[in-house]
């Protein structure tokens, strides 16, 4: 009923194939930077706008929250009416939001425009990928899914930076302005270029589904943003919590009883999906919290500005990006196969994470021993990374690309925003444990230092908060290497039981020819 395109064999590759990766690495370049590039401009924003704690908060997480929440359905939107027409949607939507952002006269006006652009980031994120399982063949996928994870990955850690680039030579609309000339070249090489594909099954629109899982995934993102500012156990966060949990428990029994599911339940009985799935989680959950804690420890522990700090975590996105030019984490791909390469990426991110907790201290090393760090710590994302999306996204049928999209987003969206509450919290409570009893009770480096009437109370306070930063950074190593060995041995577990079923199989071919031979 649907024209579709399905994903070609190597014998009928796209000549333009690169040249649509790298349109859509633009498009998920734009969308992963505006995750992170605000937050360099709170203080302007606080003056010009007359921004109130709570409007700048809302500011920041508006994006994040509805590209969280929609994602899911985004992807199953994408499979049905085609993914072409959902990124080429994606990229206006995207534009208008940039577009209103930049010119906002209000906090609420510009709280709305990144909401408009959060639908927008959705529809993004979970078409490009899809659209490369479509146009790229086995043998090619994963050099490709490795130069959108650096895509990604440079978009995550360079948004800081770019930013304060933009806000020493600029007014504060220019952070937005430069998605707009992005997002229209993109329209117009989409349009040209990319073939369209969509679902040959042409599901239902599953709309309860949609419904369910989107206010699930937002009232959960919700509360875990939410939850360092109002405490917890505080109803503005329990509650959200309580209706995220139950919307998503609703979303699972309606899925497995409805006949056309957004989800297919049936891949969670999938071995290799469920390794990427716990993979995917920790890397997500190691990388946001190691990145949340890295700009406080450059900033509040080693003393650079914004500028300074942001300009001294790019070596990790350059490491990651030269590696994945290069073509590194496809080959270990396949000479190791998925297991190996997970394990061992997630292993050097988590030697990178604690060479920064260990080495990156004033006393032991100070930014030196970051340095090493960050550099392992690109060397594992560059791995395991694409190895992850790789995993996930060969469990899933292609008709169902944007949904495997969707799950592989979700992952990033609620793992990162683990990490960074987590390891908040951690960094909170150690930071309080340490403090001395004459300044006690402080919430955070700045009111402890507003305390602080001595020297020697100002270097107990800079100590407590670089020994909570220390410790924040070690558990998440723990979480990261915990989550390659799991991902690891379910991978392989899932690879040993493909590799009897297909010797079974073989083994029962060769009775049934012996058979008729007979």
């Amino acid at each position: 009923m649907h024209s579709t395109q399905p994903s070609v064999p190597p014998t009928e590759r796209d000549p333009r194939r690169w040249v649509i990766l790298g349109v859509i690495c633009l498009a998920q370049l734009v969308v992963l930077l505006d995750n992170t590039v605000l937050n360099v401009a709170i203080p302007v924003l606080t003056e010009d706008l007359g921004a109130s704690t709570a409007d700048v908060q809302w500011m920041i997480n508006a994006y994040a929250l509805v590209q969280s929440g929609l994602l899911l359905t985004a992807g199953s939107v994408a499979d049905r009416y085609g993914r072409k027409l959902m990124l080429m949607t994606g990229l206006v939507l995207f534009g208008l939001g940039s577009t209103a952002a930049t010119f906002a006269q209000s906090s609420g006006q510009l709280i709305a425009a990144r909401a408009g652009m959060g639908i927008g980031g959705a529809l993004l994120a979970t078409t490009t990928l899809a659209v490369i399982m479509q146009i790229f063949d086995e043998e090619e996928r994963p050099k490709a899914i490795g130069l959108w994870g650096a895509v990604s990955s440079l978009g995550f850690a360079a948004g800081p930076l770019i930013g304060g680039f933009l806000l020493d030579h600029f007014w504060w609309g220019s952070i937005f302005l430069i998605n707009i000339p992005v997002a229209l070249i993109g329209l117009v090489a989409v349009s040209a270029l990319i073939p369209e594909t969509k679902n040959p099954e042409g599901d239902r629109p599953d709309l309860v589904g949609a419904v369910l899982s989107t206010l699930g995934m937002v009232g959960v993102v919700y509360a875990i943003i939410s939850g360092p500012e109002h405490g917890w156990t505080s109803a503005d966060v329990l509650l959200p919590a309580l209706v995220g949990l139950l919307a998503l428990y609703a979303f699972v029994r309606w899925e497995l009883r409805v006949p056309y599911p957004m989800l297919d339940m049936s891949f969670f009985r999938n071995r290799r999906f469920n390794g990427a799935i716990a993979g995917g989680l920790l890397v997500a959950f190691g990388m946001a919290g190691s990145l949340f804690l890295l700009t406080q420890h450059l900033q509040l522990v080693l003393g650079y500005d914004a500028l300074q700090a942001g300009l001294r975590t790019a070596p990790l996105a350059l490491t990651i990006v030269c590696l994945n030019l290069a073509g590194l984490g496809a080959k270990l791909l396949v000479k190791l196969g998925v297991a190996r390469t997970i394990a061992v990426g997630m292993t050097l991110l988590a030697a990178g994470l604690s060479a920064v907790a260990l080495l990156g201290t004033e006393d032991r090393g100070g930014y030196g021993g970051m340095f090493a760090g960050l550099l392992l710590m690109g060397c594992g994302i560059a791995l395991a990374m694409p190895a992850m999306a790789t995993a996930i996204m060969s469990s899933i049928p292609p008709a169902k690309a944007g949904v495997g999209a969707g799950v592989q987003g979700t992952l990033t969206e609620f793992g990162g925003g683990l990490g960074v509450a987590i390891l908040g919290a951690v960094l909170g409570a150690r930071f309080a444990q340490l403090l001395p009893e004459a300044i006690g009770g402080s919430g955070s480096l700045a009111e402890a230092l507003r305390d602080a009437d001595t020297p020697r109370l100002v270097a107990q306070a800079h100590d407590a908060f670089a020994d909570a930063v220390s410790t924040s950074q070690l558990i998440g190593a723990a979480a990261v290497f915990t989550g390659g060995l799991l991902a690891a041995m379910l991978l392989n577990r899932a690879d040993r039981a493909e590799a009897r079923d297909k010797a079974a199989g073989a083994d029962a071919d060769a009775e049934a020819g012996a058979g008729r031979t007979v």
